[in-house]
């Protein structure tokens, strides 16, 4: 497959693989159809994978979502559970996210964020990790109060929660959770409960305090929905 060996070339050879620090943008329009096509589970990783080698570029990223990458990216990721095939496309989401026109793709598409915080916690470590540099991505760059409020709709913020506290919430992903609570922590408390339905109002409030023992606080919070955010 020509995707394929394209691949193949430009890992195994490095000088080739300065070419691609530029492509042209027809180049993305075709990746793009193979994996909106969807024909077949090996075209699309194919493309997933050379998507993900190229748009290691700042460049090649504006041109990706210029073409719609990140549209296509979270249809598919709507309508699979396969944990490889949604790790690959959160990590390619993840690289759009790093520029401006592949988050602004992302928050036009009406279940970008509803998406990624529903495949946190439900796929793999690598898909978490992925996924909350998604969000910190959207949170830190891109949060406008109609996109804070859109996350609280959501269920955005008791996900992040919801990965400080259980088991796998470890390292940097807890870290990560708790940044991008800190990054609105105004507007979580001002909605504190539609953030928190069932949780302990009182606990919640002192997680957002300014409180240096912020993880602490974090731990004290009990009577989650399994479910919460996706």
């Amino acid at each position: 497959m020509l995707l394929k060996s394209m691949l193949e070339t430009t890992t195994l050879n490095p000088s080739l693989s300065q070419l691609t620090t530029n492509l042209n943008p027809s180049f993305f329009h075709q990746v793009v159809q193979i994996l909106r096509d969807n024909f077949s589970r090996k075209a699309s990783k194919s493309a997933l994978h050379l998507l993900a080698n190229v748009c290691q570029r700042g460049r090649n990223r504006i041109k990706a979502a210029e073409a719609g990458a990140a549209t296509v990216l979270i249809d598919l990721l709507l309508h699979t559970n396969e944990k490889r095939y949604c790790e690959w496309s959160l990590s390619v989401l993840e690289q759009l996210c790093r520029c401006a026109e592949g988050r602004a793709e992302l928050l036009k598409h009406a279940a970008g964020l509803a998406v990624v915080s529903r495949k946190i916690l439900r796929v793999s470590q690598v898909a978490n990790e992925r996924g909350l540099r998604i969000l910190y991505s959207i949170a830190k760059f891109s949060a406008t109060p109609s996109v804070v409020q859109e996350m609280l709709q959501l269920g955005v913020g008791a996900k992040l929660c919801l990965v400080i506290q259980v088991d796998c919430g470890v390292g940097k992903n807890k870290e990560r959770a708790a940044e991008i609570l800190k990054l609105h922590a105004k507007e979580w408390k001002k909605n504190i409960f539609m953030l928190v339905k069932n949780y302990s109002v009182f606990s919640f409030s002192a997680m957002l305090s300014n409180n240096d023992n912020f993880m602490q606080h974090l731990q004290c919070m009990h009577s989650m929905n399994p479910v919460v955010g996706g």
